[in-house]
């Protein structure tokens, strides 16, 4: 692990660095990154491989497990030098002969009593930038799965409303489907609900619900054209927050005469109506008892 991520970001590294805040740490990336923008350098082939390392250092800042087995490395890296420097420091004031006895009385001492402070300090080294690897990649398969999340949950959905009001759907499945309103008073209906309402007439087979502050509407599919005109006629749902529902496609054949047609879309509009004329009567019944 060559790279020190506080100098990169254009900060004190070692002791100092560690002691820096998380707003510090804020701070010092933008100011980089502006200077490091790839549209302000458009001349340098290196802008954005140099862009990328910043933003790297600046990740493995930002998280504090992250950070703090970086900083771990650095101390275990100056601790090393601290002792390479010492050890050199000593042996240039010996002469020959005492830095002989004293280097063979170290190595004896070594030998007995504890393992060689190179060696430990090289292991120590290891071992946690084998951890800061570990994190590292911990912190770029996070944001991976949230990417893969959002697209795989807008796929979902838009996929989910393409195959329920989608081109392609014959008039025979249109006449099975219902469109279903509401108001934003009082309790709200969910799909399940709605799905537990209409399924009384007979198979549900798929509910999409399109909501706004003040008013909600859902796509209902029945498995018949039977239970579509049935539920059409007959339901209301709750009292204090009535559905109104109109069938999609209504079922008038193509070869009907005009005096027909306008007969069936008067039949279908006296079944909405009759539906909203019970909860009328429903509702003044309810007030005249109170």
């Amino acid at each position: 692990m060559d790279v020190d991520h506080y100098v990169v970001l254009g900060l004190p590294s070692g002791e100092e660095g560690a002691k820096l805040t998380e707003k510090e740490i804020s701070k010092a990336y933008k100011q980089k990154a502006l200077e490091l923008h790839p549209d302000k350098r458009p001349d340098d082939p290196n802008a954005h491989d140099n862009f990328q390392k910043l933003k790297s250092s600046y990740e493995i800042l930002k998280d504090e497990k992250a950070r703090k087995l970086f900083d771990d490395l650095l101390r275990v890296k100056r601790d090393q030098q601290r002792f390479k420097h010492e050890q050199q420091l000593r042996h240039e004031q010996q002469d020959a002969k005492r830095r002989k006895m004293t280097s063979d009385l170290e190595e004896r001492e070594r030998a007995a009593f504890a393992p060689d402070p190179t060696t430990k300090a090289r292991e120590e080294e290891e071992r946690i930038s084998r951890k800061l690897k570990e994190e590292i990649a911990r912190i770029r398969a996070m944001h991976m799965n949230k990417g893969a999340s959002a697209d795989s949950g807008l796929k979902k959905d838009k996929g989910g409303m393409e195959r329920n009001v989608g081109g392609g759907v014959g008039l025979a499945d249109k006449e099975k489907m219902l469109k279903v309103s509401w108001e934003k008073i009082g309790e709200d209906y969910t799909a399940e609900g709605l799905r537990e309402l209409f399924s009384r007439f007979g198979k549900v087979e798929d509910v999409v619900i399109k909501n706004s502050k003040k008013r909600g509407s859902a796509l209902v599919v029945m498995g018949s054209k039977e239970a579509a005109v049935a539920a059409t006629g007959s339901l209301s749902g709750s009292l204090s927050n009535p559905l109104l529902v109109v069938p999609l496609q209504p079922a008038v054949a193509a070869e009907f005469s005009s005096a027909e047609k306008a007969e069936e879309d008067n039949r279908v509009n006296k079944l909405v109506g009759a539906g909203y004329q019970a909860y009328e009567d429903a509702v003044l019944k309810k007030l005249q008892m109170v």
